[in-house]
């Protein structure tokens, strides 16, 4: 660019007039000059000055700076053969393509369209691909043809320097596969993009690349080449890993083969969205659509190829039999109890034709009936087995022997007892409508007693307190401390509490401990028609307890806020809270204060579900049940975050945190108390086995095709010398 200081006109005929001397000119005024106005004057003078060039700044289009800036672009380009345009291969393929490298194709199949489109050149054949000697040789294929693939390469047509790249989901198989297969003139980097089309489909920024130059030359352009290509992947944000090849499959075995596992064992679940998606089963849903598109080749490849995998299988199948046999305990133990000890039966008595039947659906001596123990909808005799509950002690043989007898009774009732458990129950999912009532603010307020003041009564707490509700607490610690703080008033007496008269009591005890603990409340203190309402995981249980012990003038509204302390801490915006309005008088005052207590979850941004209890169990027996599942027999493998952790592992390790918090109890009430819990574990265990026997029969198939292709072979060469001299060519 020129800067000049004035503009040069060309030069004209002068005018005939001649300008007045300089004394004069300072005399005359203005008008008596030849020109009408004194700018014109001025302007006359200034076009006169001479051209003067102040600067030159570099910005043609072919200066120096500019070509420097091109030849070091064209320096940092790559000739790059992707072997493998599958899916991964062009996802890679558009990230190489924007940033300017040079990408040629090969694969069996015809992908010349979707090729072209990306601005990739694809070759049918790969002798043709070669001969355009590219710099770098990119394996995309399959890990179970990668060894075809790699032999069918038309080696002798490449350059002898050139790089040969993987991205396998296992490394120490494609770096021997290299080192074996290649002269030891090409340069091999074993890497793996931790992500995929499913995972990262728009940015890669934070993700792992995982990387091993396994033989790069000594020659600057070859170290050079090697970095340029690892640069593309850094450019666009990846987490860059430099790691040996086995200590990527140890960590692999412990975070990637888990991660594909739990979801295809998910995805034979067929999972589905329900109405009450906790936050913990909602991440399970995305765990198996992520991994429900990889195809099982992948995940085979994972087992086949990683000599960890194996015994990260043995390990999940422990961790699971031994959370089943956990729970299985524990239930035996309940059944030994309602068996012998409620019924008044002694060891040496017989137990009657319908006493199993009476206990699933009466209960015995006031008790809670255990249909929601063994009730198990659609199941098939031979998976119905609970004679696993067996102990192996020899003193308790004779009894075992007679429970045995009891459970097995049970098994013709049981289609009889689930149409009872979820006739005429229907879900309704209304949009709740938070209460307009003309009443003051003052009198809109409630007096709510928490009885059961742990954790979860605490974390209720903050929130109706904030509401400008008071709150009275009551449990068996100590926690009036705590109730100070947060401006609750604590009784160490249950009397003196509901002399109070709270409008409402709100059960926040353990699943187990609920019945024993309704049971001893003195509600003949209170008023008549006051509000029951629970908050247990559970709702079929709950329900029929309290219209089993509460008289028929006290309201009854079940609820199940569907998080916690963990999952609510940062709010409880777009969070489930599931209710079911069992029995509200028909009093103005009634539904009003019913509708009140729900406003506080309503204010505070809860997604507002009206749900049977029937209906809420089977939901949650096939989503927090499910995710709870999952949760504990992974905490018992110990995971940990590694180096190389994937989103999906991550989730994982994000659910056994979440799960790892709530004792065993709650899992274990989540179990005992929902009828259709017994299912999803047997369908758990069934789709776990069902894997494991794909895997097991695609190996014992390829070992078969091993070894009859050696006997073929041999019996060949076998046959070939016993035939006569000369008749080979016959």
């Amino acid at each position: 660019m020129v800067a000049v200081s004035t503009f040069q006109a060309p030069s004209s005929p002068k005018p005939s007039t001649s300008l007045p001397s300089t004394t004069t000119r300072r005399n005359l005024k203005p008008s008596a000059l030849p020109f009408s106005s004194s700018n014109a004057f001025s302007s006359r003078v200034r076009a006169h000055r001479p051209l003067r060039i102040r600067a030159i700044d570099a910005a043609q289009p072919f200066d120096y700076e500019s070509r420097v800036a091109q030849q070091f672009h064209d320096a940092q380009r790559l000739k790059i053969a992707i072997v493998g345009f599958g899916n991964f291969g062009q996802f890679l393929a558009q990230t190489l393509v924007r940033q300017g490298h040079t990408v040629l194709a090969h694969s069996r199949s015809d992908y010349t369209d979707q090729a072209r489109k990306l601005g990739v050149t694809f070759f049918h054949n790969p002798h043709d691909l070669c001969e355009e000697h590219p710099e770098v040789i990119l394996l995309c294929s399959s890990i179970i043809s990668t060894q075809r693939v790699l032999h069918t390469l038309p080696l002798h047509s490449l350059k002898r320097s050139t790089l040969f790249v993987d991205v396998l989901s296992v490394k120490e198989f494609p770096k021997n596969l290299l080192l074996h297969a290649l002269p030891s003139d090409f340069d091999i980097l074993c890497t793996h993009p931790m992500f995929g089309p499913q995972s990262a489909p728009r940015a890669w920024t934070g993700l792992p690349f995982v990387f091993e130059k396994v033989r790069i030359g000594d020659d600057d352009s070859r170290i050079d080449r090697c970095e340029k290509f690892l640069n593309i992947f850094a450019r666009e944000g990846c987490r860059m890993v430099e790691m040996c090849c086995a200590d990527h499959d140890m960590f692999a075995a412990g975070s990637q083969f888990i991660t594909h596992t739990v979801g295809r064992v998910l995805e034979m679940l067929m999972l589905e969205s329900t109405p009450i998606n906790t936050k913990g089963y909602e991440s399970l849903i995305n765990l198996v659509e992520n991994t429900a598109g990889d195809s099982f080749d992948l995940y085979y490849g994972l087992f086949m190829f990683n000599k960890n995998s194996l015994e990260m299988l043995e390990r999940l199948d422990f961790a699971f039999e031994d959370l089943r046999k956990q729970l299985m305990g524990r239930l035996h133990g309940v059944v030994r109890e309602q068996l012998f000890d409620n019924a008044g039966i002694g060891k040496g008595q017989s137990l009657p034709d319908d006493y199993g039947y009476k206990l699933l659906t009466k209960g015995q001596n006031g008790s809670v009936p255990m249909l929601s123990v063994l009730s198990k909808e659609h199941r098939s005799d031979d998976v119905a087995k609970l004679d696993k509950c067996q102990t192996n002690d020899s003193s308790q043989s004779a009894d075992n022997s007679k429970l045995v007898n009891a459970l097995n009774g049970f098994a013709p009732v049981l289609s009889r007892v689930s149409k009872e458990l979820r006739s005429g129950d229907v879900t309704e999912l209304n949009k709740y409508k938070p209460n307009i009532s003309s009443q003051s603010e003052g009198s809109a307020k409630l007096k709510i007693a928490i009885i059961g003041f742990g954790n979860f009564g605490q974390f209720l707490a903050k929130a109706i307190v904030r509401h400008g509700h008071q709150v009275l607490a009551y449990s068996r610690s100590d926690y009036s401390h705590v109730a100070e703080e947060m401006g609750a008033s604590y009784f160490n007496n249950v009397d003196d509490l509901f002399e109070q008269h709270p409008e409402v009591i709100l059960l926040c005890t353990s699943i187990l401990s609920t019945e024993k603990v309704l049971k001893s409340l003195p509600v003949q203190r209170l008023k008549r028609n006051t509000l029951f309402v629970d908050v247990l995981s559970v709702k079929e249980f709950p329900r029929n307890l309290f219209l089993q012990h509460l008289s028929h003038d006290f309201d009854i509204l079940c609820t199940h806020p569907m998080f916690g302390p963990e999952s609510g801490k940062n709010g409880w915006n777009g969070l489930a809270f599931v209710y079911d309005k069992v029995r509200i008088g028909e009093d103005e005052s009634r539904t009003s204060r019913c509708d009140r207590f729900l406003d506080i979850f309503s204010s505070e941004g809860c997604r507002m579900v009206e749900m049977s209890c029937a209906e809420h169990d089977w939901h949650a027996a096939g989503s927090q049940f499910i995710t709870h599942t999952t949760g504990r027999f992974l905490e018992k493998l110990t995971l940990e975050a590694t180096p190389i952790d994937t989103k999906g592992y991550e989730t994982l390790l994000s659910l056994v945190e979440n799960t790892a918090g709530d004792s065993f109890d709650l899992y274990y009430g989540l179990f005992l108390y929902n009828a259709n819990a017994m299912e999803q574990l047997e369908r758990f265990d069934l789709a776990f086995e069902s894997l494991k026997k794909r895997l097991f029969d695609r190996m014992h198939g390829f070992y078969r095709q091993q070894v009859f292709k050696h006997e073929e072979n041999l019996h060949n060469v076998t046959e070939r010398r016993m035939l006569p001299k000369g008749s080979e060519e016959k």
